[in-house]
């Protein structure tokens, strides 16, 4: 055995250490060989893989409510679109965007000195059209007074010609005396009848000049109101939305945009549209309810949940849309949280019947593919087949099936995802995890609540 300058061994035996390094890959390879064939022989001799286990749940037969669901548009009572009344600029806003106003509560408020300055102008013009009421009325009284004056001569002159007519055929006195006293009671009776037409003229004056107050005091009131719409008040109670108008806007009756919008939602209204034949189905329903109240609605909300409060329908429109074949029905919903708002979406569900004797499997046993619905059948040999199948009513968390299955056949409902067809599994019964069994709990003669719908499941 030989050594380098470092320790290093150069022969052992004879042969250079080089070549020994040279066998161990050799050695390696064959090693690696030697475990691959043992670990083949050793798959060779393993089972199959026990089947996999899925819990089931018989097809049961079940009366069940027959729902009805249409798409629901949420609307405010009353929309009261608040618009200025008078041009003018705006200087102050008195709410909340997006709180609860009352009625006449104020909103905005127009700069009012231009519509002040018009309310005193109109006062002033009331106040000379009154004064010159007084003045007619005063000439009315002095021609009354001037025909009581020229009465009291025309009598007197009448009772002088009465006296002296008689004297004068005697020749007791002058022709001239005669002709003085028929000269008098002309003269008289002309001025009591110019003083009975001064009369005439003086009231032809005051009805002028109590129109002329009547005028002025439209004026006022005019002038009155306008200024009062300075201060823009909600002729409603209900919610504001956002200020369309901004501190400093001109705004008047002729803007095309409005000062905001306020709106009535306790209740609330959902609109819905239904078919002909809806319609007529809701109408035959309601004659059969009739003195039992009205049919009670559920609002689906856009979430998925159930609003809590129940609605009823309020009216339906007066025609049927002849481009859509549907008519168009107002719901009403209580609001007292005020969580609904206009122009939320939701579905409104109606109970229009009983199904007798329908077939229901859960939900989760369904599964949608390419647009069809299949469940995964086990046969009592616990072999799985794939069946496709019509769905229809779904009720709480089961699905009605119309066909494709019979009663007391046991579907997959947990596990669907790892079955084919064909395959052996090891069924057991399922048993919902968290979810009370659809049906139970509910007293006797009453339907159980329906709950939000699940998805079924996609491949």
């Amino acid at each position: 055995m030989r050594y380098d300058d470092f320790g290093t061994v150069l022969f052992r035996e004879g042969r250079p250490l080089s070549f020994r390094r040279s066998l161990l890959p050799s050695f390696f390879l064959i090693l690696g060989i030697a475990l691959m064939f043992s670990g083949c022989q050793k798959e060779e001799k393993a089972g199959p893989p026990p089947p996999p286990v899925v819990e089931v749940v018989e097809v049961t037969v079940k009366d069940v409510p027959v729902f009805s669901d249409w798409v629901g548009t949420l609307d405010g009572l009353v929309n009261a679109t608040i618009r200025a009344q008078v041009q003018g600029y705006l200087i102050k806003r008195d709410y909340q965007e997006g709180d609860f106003v009352r009625k006449g509560q104020g909103l905005f408020e127009i700069d009012p000195r231009e519509f002040q300055a018009a309310v005193d102008h109109a006062k002033a013009g009331m106040d000379q059209a009154k004064g010159a009421l007084d003045q007619t009325k005063a000439a009315l009284q002095r021609a009354k007074a001037e025909v009581s004056e020229q009465d009291a001569r025309w009598t007197t002159a009448k009772i002088n010609l009465a006296r002296i007519k008689p004297l004068a055929e005697q020749n007791a006195v002058s022709q001239k005396d005669l002709d003085d006293a028929v000269g008098l009671e002309l003269s008289t009776r002309s001025a009591v009848e110019a003083a009975k037409a001064g009369v005439g003229v003086a009231e032809a004056n005051i009805v002028a000049a109590e129109g002329q107050v009547v005028a002025a005091r439209a004026a006022v009131e005019k002038a009155q109101i306008n200024l009062s719409f300075t201060k823009i008040t909600s002729p409603i109670d209900g919610i504001a939305g956002i200020a369309k108008a901004q501190i400093g806007n001109l705004v008047g009756p002729g803007s095309v945009e409005e000062l905001t919008t306020v709106s009535t939602i306790e209740p609330i209204k959902c609109y819905v549209a239904l078919s002909e034949q809806e319609y007529m189905k809701a109408e035959e329903l309601r004659r059969k309810r009739a003195g039992r109240g009205k049919v009670p609605l559920e609002l689906i909300l856009s979430d998925g949940s159930t609003y809590p409060e129940k609605g009823e329908v309020a009216f339906a429109d007066r025609q049927v849309d002849v481009r859509t074949g549907t008519i168009r029905v107002a719901t009403l919903f209580a609001n007292p949280q005020r969580i609904l708002r206009p122009g939320q979406f939701g579905r409104v569900r109606a109970e229009m019947g009983i199904k007798k004797n329908a077939l229901v499997i859960p939900q989760r046993a369904v599964t949608e593919v390419q647009g069809r619905y299949v469940v995964a059948v086990v046969s009592p040999e616990n072999k799985v087949a794939i069946k496709p199948v019509k769905v229809g009513q779904r009720f709480g968390q089961l699905w009605v099936i119309d066909e494709g299955l019979k009663a007391g056949e046991k579907v997959v409902a947990e596990g669907t995802q790892k079955v084919r067809d064909g395959m052996a599994v090891s069924p057991k019964p399922f048993v919902a995890k968290g979810e009370e069994p659809a049906g139970e709990g509910q007293k006797p003669g009453k339907e159980p609540e329906a709950k939000p719908q699940p998805k079924p499941e996609k491949r």
